[in-house]
C-alpha cells in the first residue's frame, strides 16, 4: 500500500533536514524542464517509490507518476533530474489523480511507459515486489546513491551539582565577670566627754533625773545589687552569591573525509549538497 509523504511522516521536512521535495522543478538531463514534483508517494516502510509529476508539453499538463529509481534529487540546485521524458511517454503513461487507487493493476500500467529491454518478461501479481525491478524503484542503482560522511562535535552542557556545604552556628561560651560598686554604710560613734568640776556641778533641784531615757539614731549601709542584662554585641549577615567561570577543554573528535579513486580520464564533478537524498 502506498501513501503520501505528508500522511506517513507529516515532520517529513525535519526528517530531511528541512529540505522538501515537493515544490522542486523536474528537468531533463539536457537541462530542459518538463514539470515539477506535486507530491511523493511512499510504502508502508517509508521508503520513496514514486514522484508524482505535473508535466507541462505545448501548453498542456498532465500529472503523472514517476518511478524514484529514475530521478536524480539535486537539493543544492533545488531541482529533480530525469534520464529522459518525452512526451509520447508521458502521453502513454496512466493519470494520476489524487481519486485514484494506486493498486497492481494501475502499478504495472505505469511500468509498462517506463520499462525497458524487458519484453517477454512476465511478473506474477502474487509475488512481485519492488526489488524485482531495481533500474525503476532502487536509488543506488544509479549515480545518485547517498554516501554519509560523519564527523564528530563537542557538545559542551552544564550540570548543577553540590560542591559543598557551609553550615553556620552559634555557642555559649561562660566566663568569670567582675564589677565594682563603691558601697556606704554607716555606724554610729559615742564620744564621751569629761567636764570639768566647775562645769560639772549643779544645783540638784535644777536637775531632774530620769530612768529610760533613750537615743535613737538610725544606721543605713548600701547592699549590693547584681543583675545580669543581654543585649546584641554584633550580626552576622550569611549570603551566597554566584561567581562565573570559563572552563576551556579540549578532546580529539573524528571526521570522515572523502576518498575518491578513478581510473581513466574522467570528468568528476564534487557538489557540496547541505542535505541528504531520500533513500531506497
Amino acid at each position: 500500500m502506498l501513501h503520501k509523504l505528508a500522511n506517513f511522516d507529516p515532520n517529513y521536512q525535519e526528517t530531511f533536514g528541512g529540505d522538501d521535495v515537493k515544490g522542486l522543478e523536474l528537468y531533463t538531463n539536457s537541462n530542459v524542464r518538463v514539470g515539477r514534483v506535486d507530491d511523493v508517494l511512499v510504502d508502508d516502510e517509508g521508503k520513496f517509490r514514486y514522484l508524482v509529476i505535473s508535466t507541462m508539453y505545448d501548453s498542456t499538463s498532465k500529472n503523472i507518476l514517476l518511478p524514484i529509481g529514475l530521478s536524480q534529487i539535486d537539493y543544492n540546485q533545488k531541482r529533480v533530474y530525469v534520464d529522459g521524458l518525452s512526451q509520447e511517454q508521458v502521453e502513454r503513461l496512466p493519470e494520476y489523480r489524487d481519486d485514484i487507487v494506486v493498486d497492481y493493476e494501475y502499478e504495472e500500467g505505469v511500468r509498462q511507459g517506463y520499462r525497458q529491454f524487458t519484453e517477454g518478461v512476465n511478473y506474477n501479481r502474487n509475488t512481485y515486489s519492488y526489488q524485482q525491478e531495481p533500474n525503476l524503484y532502487d536509488l543506488s542503482v544509479r549515480e545518485n546513491q547517498t554516501f554519509k560522511l560523519y564527523e564528530e562535535r563537542l557538545i559542551a552542557n552544564k550540570n548543577r551539582i553540590k560542591a559543598g556545604e557551609v553550615t553556620v552556628s552559634k555557642h555559649i561560651e561562660t566566663e568569670l565577670a567582675t564589677v565594682t560598686v563603691p558601697l556606704e554604710k554607716e555606724r554610729v560613734v559615742i564620744e564621751r566627754v569629761n567636764t570639768s568640776t566647775s562645769e560639772a556641778i549643779l544645783d540638784t533641784n535644777e536637775v531632774q533625773f530620769q530612768e529610760g531615757e533613750i537615743a535613737r539614731i538610725e544606721v543605713y549601709e548600701e547592699t549590693p545589687e547584681i543583675r545580669k542584662q543581654a543585649y546584641v554585641r554584633e550580626e552576622v549577615r550569611i549570603k551566597k552569591i554566584v561567581e562565573q567561570e570559563t572552563l576551556e577543554t579540549q578532546e580529539t573528535i573524528r571526521r570522515e573525509e572523502l576518498d575518491i579513486d578513478t581510473q581513466g580520464n574522467l570528468n568528476i564533478s564534487d557538489k557540496n549538497i547541505n542535505a541528504t537524498d531520500p533513500k531506497n
